[in-house]
C-alpha cells in the first residue's frame, strides 16, 4: 500500500459498505471486485437518510435505503509508506544468538534463512538485527530497547528458549509491535524437578555437609536436617512449573498451599491445593517455593532473581527469620564473587540449571522454533508473552469469533469517521456459559486492533494495539452477560457500543449520539446482526436486509431480493 497519502471518499451503496465487514483484512484471500482494496483499511464518512415511505414500518426497509455516503468531503488519512515491516527477500531471516538444540535448528532451517551468531556484544547484536525477522535467545542475551530501535521495524518476533523473559524489554517490544514468545512447557518437568531437588537439599543441608567434608571436616551433629512429611509448602505462582512442584511435593507427604491471583480455583483443587492470600501463605508456610514472573508488581517480592530483594534476604538469614535459602536465578547473572548472598553459609546455589536436562533442552529447542515459525506465518501464538495468550484448545474454539471481533472494530471506525472519532467503547459479550469462565483478552485485542489500525500511521498488530489505543486516549470497557442460548459455543454475540459520537451517521440513528453494532458467528462465519437502531442480517456473499418490525412479514423473492410488508 505504498504512496497512499490521502484517501478520497468512494460513493458506494450500503451493500458495498456492509460487505467491508466481511471483506476486511486478515484472512480473506480475494476481494469483491467493486471494493478498492485500500478502502477496506480506511475509515469513511456516512450519514443516515431517512426513508420517505409513509407506512409505520419505514424503518424496517432495506438498510440500503437509509444510509448513503456523506457529501463530497474527503477524509484525509496520513500514512507512512511502510505500514508493515517487509524484507527484500521473501524468505525470513532468523538469528539465533545462543546455542540451541539441533532439533530446533532443523525446524528453523526448513522455514527460513538461519544465522547462528553466538556471544554477540550489544553493539554487534544491534548491527545485525536490522536484517532479521526473528531473534531467538536464551537467558544470556539482553534484548533491550536499543535492539528494537536498531531493528527499524523489521523484527517481528523474539523467541525466548525457556520460560523467563527477564532479559527482554517487553515494553519496548510491545511499542514496536514485536511479538515475544517463550517455551513454557518443554522444560516444565525439568524446572519442577530442580525445585524439588533444591527443596530436599536445603532441608537436609546437603550442600553444606558436602562442603564440610571436602574441607576435611566431619560435622554430623551440625547438619541435622528436618523432614518434609507433614510440613507446609507455599507455592507462590501456580502456573505450569508451580503446579508440577505442588504435585511432587504432595507425593513427598507435604501439605501444599498456593498464592496466585490468576489461577483458577478448580485447577488448584484438582491437585489438592488450596489458594490463599499472599499474607496467609507467608504466615503458614514452613517452606516457600517461588514461581512468579518478574513484573513491576512482583519486583523484589522476595526470593527470585529480580523478584528477590537480595539484601533483605541476607538480613533475614542473618537474623534467623529465614533459616535457609536455595536459589537458581539471580538479579545479576553471574553474581559477583564477593556477594554476601553467595558467601552465606545457609544459602544453596546453582547456576540457573532449572531447564538444564538433555530432554528439556531438546524439547525447548523444538518448542521455541515452532513458536517462532508459527508467528512468522502470522498464526496466533499460544505462548505469546506480550499479547493475549490463549491455550490451543481455546484458541481453536475462539477462531471464528476472533475474525468477528476485528471486523466489528473495523466497522465501528467506519461509522464514526468524519466526526470527533471514537473515545469510549463498551464491549458486551453475551454467552450461555458462566461469564467468569469467558477469557475475552484475545477478542478485546482484536476489536482494539480493528478500531486502531485504519486510523494509525504505524504498523498495528495484536501486540501493540492496546498500547497505541491508550496513547490515542481510547477507553475500552467490557461486560460479560449470561444469556439463554446454546452452551456449545463460547460466545452468543459480541456487541460494540460507541458513546458520545458526533458523526453525522451517529446523530441520525441516536439522539444521544451513541450507536451500537452487534454480530454473531453462524456456521463458522461472522454475521452482522445489528447496526445502530436497525436489526440487520448481513452474510458473506448476500445482500443485507433488515429485521422486520413487529407484525410485519418477510417475503423472499427470486433473485435474492428481500422486502418487508
Amino acid at each position: 500500500m505504498a504512496n497512499l497519502q490521502r484517501l478520497h471518499l468512494y460513493h458506494l451503496p450500503l451493500q458495498s459498505l456492509l460487505l467491508t465487514f466481511f471483506s476486511a483484512p486478515i484472512f480473506l484471500k480475494t476481494l469483491p471486485p467493486f471494493l478498492p482494496p485500500h478502502l477496506l483499511l480506511k475509515p469513511i464518512s456516512l450519514k443516515l437518510s431517512h426513508s420517505h415511505a409513509h407506512n409505520s414500518h419505514s424503518h424496517s426497509f432495506l438498510i440500503t435505503n437509509v444510509l448513503k455516503i456523506a457529501d463530497s468531503s474527503e477524509t484525509s488519512v496520513s500514512k507512512s509508506q511502510n505500514l508493515k515491516p517487509t524484507s527484500s527477500d521473501s524468505t525470513p531471516t532468523i538469528l539465533v544468538s545462543e546455542k540451541l538444540g539441533e532439533a530446533g535448528l532443523q525446524v528453523l532451517r526448513g522455514f527460513g534463512n538461519l544465522e547462528c551468531a553466538y556471544n554477540l556484544s550489544p553493539e554487534e547484536l544491534c548491527a545485525k538485527i536490522s536484517t532479521c525477522d526473528a531473534l531467538i535467545v536464551r537467558s544470556g542475551t539482553k534484548v533491550t530497547r536499543q535492539v528494537f530501535e536498531a531493528a527499524k521495524g523489521r523484527l517481528k518476533v523474539v523467541g525466548r528458549a525457556g520460560v523467563g523473559i527477564d532479559n527482554v524489554d517487553l515494553q519496548a517490544a510491545t511499542e514496536f509491535g514485536c511479538l515475544v514468545v517463550n517455551a513454557p512447557t518443554a522444560n516444565t518437568v525439568a524446572a519442577a524437578e530442580h525445585g524439588i531437588a533444591l527443596l530436599t537439599a536445603m532441608s537436609r543441608n546437603v550442600a553444606q555437609a558436602d562442603a564440610s567434608i571436602k574441607a576435611g571436616k566431619w560435622l554430623r551433629n551440625k547438619y541435622v536436617g528436618v523432614s518434609l512429611v507433614g510440613k507446609t509448602l507455599a507455592v507462590m505462582g501456580f502456573g505450569k512449573v508451580g503446579s508440577e512442584v505442588a504435585r511432587r511435593a504432595k507425593g513427598l507427604g507435604m501439605n501444599v498451599i498456593s498464592h496466585d491471583p490468576y489461577a483458577p480455583a478448580d485447577r488448584a483443587r484438582a491437585v489438592g491445593v488450596d489458594l490463599v492470600s499472599f499474607e496467609q501463605a507467608i504466615a503458614t508456610a514452613d517452606f516457600i517455593s517461588l514461581h512468579m514472573p518478574l513484573t513491576p508488581a512482583t519486583s523484589k517480592v522476595f526470593n527470585m532473581g529480580g523478584v528477590i530483594d537480595e539484601d533483605a534476604l541476607v538480613r533475614a538469614l542473618d537474623s534467623g527469620v529465614v533459616a535457609q535459602a536455595a536459589l537458581d536465578v539471580f538479579t545479576e547473572e553471574p553474581p559477583t564473587k564477593d556477594s554476601k548472598l553467595v558467601q552465606h553459609e545457609n544459602v544453596t546455589l546453582t547456576p540457573h540449571l532449572g531447564a538444564s536436562t538433555k530432554e528439556a533442552q531438546e524439547g525447548v529447542a523444538i518448542e521455541i522454533a515452532e513458536a517462532v515459525v508459527g508467528a512468522l506465518k502470522g498464526e496466533l501464538s499460544a505462548t505469546a508473552v506480550n499479547a493475549p495468550m490463549v491455550p490451543p484448545e481455546v484458541l481453536s474454539e475462539l477462531s471464528p469469533y476472533v475474525v468477528l471481533a476485528e471486523k466489528l472494530g473495523r466497522l465501528a471506525v467506519q461509522l464514526v469517521a468524519g466526526g470527533s472519532g471514537i473515545k469510549s467503547v463498551r464491549v458486551v459479550y453475551k454467552s450461555a456459559r458462566d461469564p467468569d469462565d469467558l477469557d475475552t483478552r484475545l477478542l478485546r485485542a482484536m476489536i482494539t486492533k480493528g478500531i486502531i489500525e485504519p486510523i494509525s500511521a504505524s504498523f498495528i498488530n495484536l501486540v501493540n494495539a492496546d498500547f497505541v489505543a491508550k496513547q490515542k486516549g481510547l477507553r475500552i470497557s467490557e461486560e460479560r452477560v449470561a444469556v439463554d442460548s446454546s452452551p456449545e459455543f463460547p460466545v452468543d454475540s459480541i456487541q460494540v457500543q460507541i458513546s458520545n459520537v458526533e458523526s453525522k451517521f451517529a446523530s441520525s440513528v441516536s439522539e444521544s449520539g451513541s450507536i451500537s453494532i452487534e454480530g454473531k458467528v453462524k456456521y463458522g462465519e461472522p454475521h452482522l446482526t445489528c447496526l445502530g437502531s436497525f436489526g440487520v442480517v448481513v452474510e458473506p456473499g448476500r445482500k443485507p436486509y433488515s429485521v422486520p418490525a413487529s407484525g410485519s412479514t418477510r417475503h423472499d423473492r427470486p433473485g435474492g431480493e428481500h422486502t418487508w410488508e
